[in-house]
């Protein structure tokens, strides 16, 4: 994301252990106000709340100083005050990581425009989470709650309904409540068979370990639905996933480089990595660095998120419209709180495939590598005379036709990279769209 786009919204801070109400350090407020008009800050409350006990003479210079200051009254105080709430809580994940920010970011843009104050609250622990849930559903101190990328049990879901706070999720695949979400397995297939389409059979995979102390603490399921989606369309072109070539460990670039360095140290390397995740690839583009492997020469790498860096690094990756879903999220909240019925509840957003250049053909095979390669697997129709669609969104190298069957059959890595549209083309558009036939 441009930074220009995110210095055009108010300084929005997050501390780990409690709620902290949106403000910008160096905007007016009602004390200045007050201090400036030579009048008490019960005065000023008044002529912003329209009181009859006020002089026409003191209203007037109030006004005067708060079209002066470019002083904005706060919603979270007329609340206060009045009784009534314009405030909205987000709830989210680790929020210095990239998807997190872009997420945020498309809520808050939304919220600003609605003219709602908005409470952060970030959990990097269940303690954390629990917490902030807790508060904001046993005190009432936002209207309504966006939760971002944070599994919610039965509990969670029961105390929302108890307290009738209106909830929505983003990147939360929750029962009874408006979701805006991506089909991860989906993504993981769309992710593998890019892979396969270029005529890659040792396809590795680098992405989260479940357990304790891990990211599943939280409730965490992309990397793991992805991981389904690796093995599932792996199966659908007749190849079995070794269990040699997936990797898993803590979340993060240091820790996807060293699994990755691992796979690279095989007697039998794969050719194509699929991370995760954007940061888990940066990772992954590192050890192919400094272990030997030209990227996309010997090794091609494949992400998952597109986040801004991704286009800057030039990797290959599965683009996911974050700052788009934190918006969505947020429209959805907002006609909640205006009383509309929000349906569907489900609203899974597209997914497509960002090819750029951590990703090409493998090295050129030979003698019966390259034959088998390029077969088909048991039970798939021959090539002939076959011209499916490609995949939507993803670009082609220079001079690829579409469904176009070389005549050379020495020219193995475009036999396969035609072989595999052929046989799966057909499915990936329904993929590339969040839907797996």
């Amino acid at each position: 994301m441009d930074k220009s786009r995110l210095e055009s919204f108010p300084i929005y801070r997050a501390i780990p252990s409690r709620e902290v109400p949106v403000r910008t350090p160096d905007r007016p407020t009602i004390a200045d106000v007050a201090a400036a008009a030579g009048v008490g800050v019960g005065t000023v409350s008044r002529v912003l709340n329209g009181g009859v006990n006020v002089r026409e003479s003191t209203r007037l210079n109030v006004l005067e100083v708060i079209e002066r200051l470019g002083y904005r009254p706060s919603h979270l105080a007329a609340a206060l005050s009045r009784g009534s709430q314009r405030t909205v809580a987000i709830l989210v994940p680790h929020l210095t990581r990239p998807s997190t920010v872009a997420r945020l970011a498309g809520a808050l843009a939304v919220l600003d425009e609605q003219q709602y104050d908005t409470i952060v609250c970030n959990a990097d622990t269940p303690e954390q989470r629990d917490h902030h849930l807790a508060a904001l559903t046993a005190r009432h101190r936002a209207d309504g709650v966006i939760v971002v990328s944070v599994q919610l049990a039965r509990h969670h879901l029961a105390a929302f309904q108890r307290s009738r706070v209106p909830l929505v999720t983003v990147d939360v695949q929750t029962s009874g409540v408006p979701q805006t979400i991506i089909d991860d397995v989906a993504g993981g297939r769309l992710a593998t068979a890019h892979l396969l389409s270029l005529g890659h059979r040792r396809i590795g995979f680098v992405g989260d370990a479940a357990g304790r102390g891990s990211v599943r603490d939280l409730g965490y399921a992309s990397s793991r639905r992805r991981l389904q989606g690796y093995r599932r369309e792996l199966a659908a072109a007749g190849l079995a996933a070794d269990p040699e070539l997936i990797r898993l460990g803590a979340h993060g670039a240091a820790a996807a480089a060293e699994l990755t360095e691992q796979l690279l140290r095989l007697a039998d390397p794969p050719t194509a990595i699929f991370a995760a995740s954007d940061t888990q690839a940066m990772g992954v583009l590192r050890a192919a660095g400094q272990s030997g492997f030209p990227v996309p020469g010997r090794l091609s790498v494949m992400g998952f998120d597109d986040i801004e860096s991704a286009a800057l690094l030039n990797l290959s990756t599965v683009r996911q419209p974050l700052e788009q879903s934190g918006a969505e999220g947020a429209r959805r909240l907002c006609a909640l709180l205006r009383g509309a019925r929000v349906r569907p509840l489900r609203q899974l957003l597209p997914l497509r495939i960002m090819q750029r250049a951590s990703s090409a053909s493998p090295p050129p095979l030979g003698g019966r590598l390259a034959a088998a390669a390029a077969a088909p697997p048991a039970g798939q129709p021959g090539l002939a005379g076959a011209a499916p669609p490609a995949a939507p969104g993803t670009a082609r190298g220079p001079g690829t036709k579409p469904g176009a069957v070389p005549a050379a059959a020495g020219a193995a890595p475009a036999v396969m990279r035609s072989a595999v549209e052929t046989w799966l083309g057909g499915r990936y558009a329904c993929c590339a769209e969040g839907v797996v036939a």
